[in-house]
């Protein structure tokens, strides 16, 4: 693998607004993404507020970390806009009109039919050792600094004005200045073992990956997902490097692989349903109706989705389902037993190859000491097997259908596979 130089950037987002939770901070995501297409990686993200201490602070640190710093926010006319004296100060420089930016700001102005005021002349006034960086989409310019062999743009925090600054300018900028590396990623979904179990399951793999790959664990509901990101010059080689990777953990965890990259739980059992030609339906009770919505959002699902059924009380269980009255009474709706009967009714009653089935207490209320509120029974009925598991989940109801929809995806996931064998 050839030796290159990582080019690293640091994100700053300036504004009291965003440490207050008054605006979404969704610039930072959307610059780490497009950095990481040109192979720039992204060391460190922080919100600063509008307090000159905090600003100056985060200058200096991200001087040391990074090679480009990206700020966005702070740019208006106004006194609580510091991000522009504050680079003049950080740099040591002066402020000084610059005619071509004022040319900008009156021509925005004029076109709208507005007067320019004393105020929005100042947004032409740019610290002296800044490159003005004109924007096409609104009255505060950007700013490139180049200073100790580390680039600095300065950015208004407006989405839309940002973007533009950032493909029209910036990345072209960094692109002529950095010989840079391609970044390459891969991320394998696992689903039914928790992330400690899986990082201990695939320990010795980890620690033999080729030094140009890195491996991230990203854990979710009921869920982990393991990133391989490759950094390097030739992509092609990058891809295969991390095949490779991907083939030699494969024996060791592939039955809770279920899928690759943005590849979600429901469609990739719909893929497999898809590719045997074979069909299911659900009778949820704790769940809703919410593990339905999920089958039936892809593209295709009535190829293989018969329908549902979501008897919530117990008489229409026993009533359109056809649960036994004296299973219910016996065992309660939150039980094995009924479960059973709910994945294998519904199977026989939509003519399907799987039955799934729900049964819980999703919460805050209703459970006592034999079955607390957390308490879940599923069902997948096939032919001749009826699998079944108890889940012991949460306090929290929605969190609690949530990961009842993984677990009794994951359970037909595992059903289809094992019939097939």
């Amino acid at each position: 693998m050839t030796k290159y130089k990582e080019v690293r950037a640091e994100i700053i987002s300036i504004g009291d607004e965003l440490l207050y939770g008054q605006i979404t901070d969704t610039n930072s995501q959307w610059i780490s993404q497009e950095l990481d297409k040109i192979g720039v990686r992204v060391v460190h993200r922080s919100t600063i507020g509008d307090s000159r201490e905090s600003i100056l602070a985060s200058f200096e640190a991200a001087e040391k970390r990074a090679d480009i710093i990206l700020m966005t926010g702070g740019l208006g006319p106004t006194n609580d806009d510091l991000t522009k004296p504050l680079l003049a100060e950080y740099f040591g420089c002066g402020i000084e009109l610059v005619p071509e930016a004022l040319e900008a700001v009156r021509t925005f102005f004029e076109k709208r039919g507005r007067e320019l005021t004393d105020l929005n002349r100042m947004q032409a006034h740019l610290p002296t050792k800044c490159l003005y960086i004109p924007n096409e989409l609104g009255t505060a310019p950007g700013m490139w600094f180049e200073e100790n062999g580390k680039k600095w743009m300065s950015m208004p925090g407006v989405p839309h004005e940002m973007k533009n600054l950032m493909l029209q300018h910036v990345i072209p900028k960094i692109k002529s200045q950095f010989t840079l590396p391609n970044i390459y990623h891969k991320v394998i979904k696992t689903v039914g073992i928790g992330e400690s179990w899986l990082a201990d399951l695939i320990k010795d793999w980890e620690k033999n990956l080729p030094s140009h790959i890195k491996l991230a664990y990203l854990p979710s509901l009921g869920q982990v997902k393991l990133r391989l990101t490759a950094f390097g010059e030739d992509l092609f080689s990058l891809k295969n490097d991390v095949e490779i990777e991907i083939e030699n953990v494969k024996p060791i965890i592939e039955k809770y692989i279920y899928g690759y990259n943005k590849e979600t739980l429901e469609e990739a059992v719909g893929r497999l349903l898809k590719q045997k030609g074979q069909k299911v339906a659900l009778a949820e009770s704790c769940t809703g109706g919410y593990i339905s919505h999920l089958v039936t959002s892809i593209a295709g699902s009535s190829d293989y989705f018969q329908g549902s059924m979501i008897p919530y009380h117990n008489q229409f269980k026993n009533r359109l389902l056809g649960v036994d009255n004296k299973i219910l009474e016996s065992h309660g709706a939150v039980s094995e037993q009924t479960v059973i009967q709910m994945a294998e009714n519904i199977r026989k009653q939509f003519n399907s190859d799987f039955g799934l089935a729900s049964s819980g207490i999703a919460g805050p209320g209703g459970g006592w000491a034999e079955k607390p509120v957390g308490t879940v029974w599923i069902a997948c009925a096939f032919e001749g097997k009826t699998v079944t598991k108890k889940l012991q989940l949460t306090q929290d109801r929605m969190l609690n259908i949530q990961l009842t929809a993984v677990a009794v995806l994951n359970l037909l996931r595992i059903c289809i596979l094992e019939k097939t064998e």
